[in-house]
């Protein structure tokens, strides 16, 4: 059987100019004519050229270098450079230019309010390509590893006794430095060097102290004081929490916000709130998982005739065998403001727990708990049984009556392709780890990741390459 094989010596005409490089249906073409079509005034850019001083790089192709970078899974300023030089696409895409892993890293470091825009814009072409309805918006949230290790997340007792090791250390240094300028053996340029990393190691800790004494934290990462500690399913670490709001009608993504908090508890309604400001009128109804059921967060979006669909803890876990003496086997009385035991017992209001934000109620004059059948069953507290109610425990049944019914559960098992977009990103896109700091920072690049995926999907919802640069030449003009 005979074998095809290349002859790099073999003399071949190159193609006229560059644009000849790609061809029609490749992606790049998306990403240029998208970026194209973006709003730069809306999204910060500074495009003045009459600006005094040497020259710099064009900030819309550096835009473009970025993006169409992230959708490769190259994020790494060296690889984007590398990039400039032998990848045919970016070649085509630059045309030409070829800026260092410096540039391409101060770029995306000074302009992360542009690239965070850069989803919101893309959400709303999106909305005038009709691909986003806002009708329905699933919320879910992933943890991302943030460029720390957790070993640097301590307690403010531990930083207070490095430092005290440091300035040991840089007391032994200054000492070096005396024998050397005394004439004795050592150089001076190699003490030098030692005694500024322990002064900058010394300012770095001092500098994390004080936000941390500023925000009232616990704990504190010095290489990234920002990024908070969490568990998953590969152990703890230092990280972020990625929140993603998606449209039903096709899975694109409206908004998108990393914070560093461990859960999801406070995040429903500014999630939501964010991603109604970026369709600029309020969805119907607005879907997330039991980790955001905290019916205080909830409330916010309810106020704004919005249906909510959370389930509780308890309904997600309903294969969990039943418990006979369980809170909801307690029936309330409105009018009285009393529980009723399985049993028939009355529980009557006791008083408000400040700390829980909760009331409490418990039997005052006697109490049947010690005499009853059930006792060691349904209690074992000597004062009998109580029941705790939330301020705003009628609203918290409501929503779980909603969440039972019919038409909650069709949209709630929807709610499960909004996952597909952290596969795309972590696998695909190898963002399962932030290279930057900062909360700033990491929004920025979480954005990008967003974008990008909303490209993958108007291309193959617009049914091809050209198809989607004919729609968003349209749109720019």
């Amino acid at each position: 059987m005979a074998f095809k094989t290349g002859d790099r010596y073999q003399v071949t005409f190159l193609p006229n100019t560059i644009d000849d490089f790609v061809g029609g249906e490749d992606p790049v073409r998306v990403y240029d004519a998208f970026i194209d079509a973006l709003d730069k005034k809306e999204l910060g850019l500074d495009l003045n050229r009459r600006k005094v001083g040497c020259s710099k790089y064009d900030p819309i192709s550096m835009l473009k270098l970025l993006v169409y970078g992230y959708s490769y899974g190259w994020r790494s300023s060296r690889k984007l450079e590398r990039a400039t030089h032998h990848n045919m696409s970016f070649v085509w895409l630059l045309g030409g230019l070829q800026p260092d892993h410096k540039t391409i890293a101060n770029f995306r470091k000074n302009n992360k309010k542009v690239l965070k825009n850069v989803l919101k814009q893309c959400a709303r072409m999106c909305i005038k390509l009709d691909f986003i309805e806002g009708n329905t918006l699933f919320l879910d949230g992933t943890k991302v590893r943030a460029s720390a290790s957790i070993n640097q997340t301590k307690k403010a007792e531990k930083w207070e006794k490095e430092l005290e090791k440091i300035d040991q250390r840089i007391k032994v240094i200054l000492e070096e430095c005396e024998n050397v300028d005394q004439g004795e053996t050592g150089s001076l340029v190699k003490v030098g060097k030692n005694l500024a990393q322990e002064q900058k190691r010394k300012a770095k800790i001092e500098e994390a102290l004080d936000q941390m004494n500023k925000e009232d934290r616990k704990k504190i990462n010095v290489t990234d004081p920002d990024a908070v500690n969490f568990k998953g399913r590969q152990g703890s670490h230092a990280g972020y929490n990625a929140q993603v709001v998606t449209d039903e009608k096709h899975g694109l993504i409206v908004n998108i916000d990393v914070v560093n908090e461990s859960n999801d508890l406070n995040q429903f309604s500014n999630q939501i709130n964010q991603a109604n400001q970026v369709l600029e009128s309020p969805c119907e109804h607005a879907c997330a998982d039991a980790g955001y059921a905290n019916v205080d967060n909830l409330k916010e979006t309810v106020d704004q005739n919005i249906d909510v669909i959370v389930p509780s803890q308890k309904q997600a876990l309903h294969k969990r065998k039943q418990d006979p003496f369980d809170k909801e086997a307690f029936s309330y009385n409105e009018d009285s403001d009393t529980y009723t035991c399985p049993e028939g017992k009355l529980l009557e209001f006791s008083h408000y727990d400040t700390t829980k934000n909760k009331f409490l109620y418990r039997f005052k004059k006697t109490i049947p708990c010690l005499t009853c059948q059930h006792f060691n069953l349904c209690t074992k507290a000597k004062r009998g049984r109580s029941i705790t109610r939330l301020v705003n425990q009628k609203l918290k049944d409501k929503l779980g009556e909603r969440y039972k019914t019919e038409e909650a559960q069709s949209i709630y098992d929807k709610r499960k392709e909004a996952e597909s977009v952290f596969g795309h990103i972590k696998h695909n896109l190898k963002g399962g780890n932030f290279l930057v700091k900062g909360l700033e920072a990491v929004n920025a690049e979480f954005s990008i990741f967003g974008t990008c995926f909303n490209v993958v999907r108007m291309i193959t919802l617009m049914g091809g390459v050209s198809q989607l640069v004919k729609q968003l030449k349209a749109i720019s003009a």
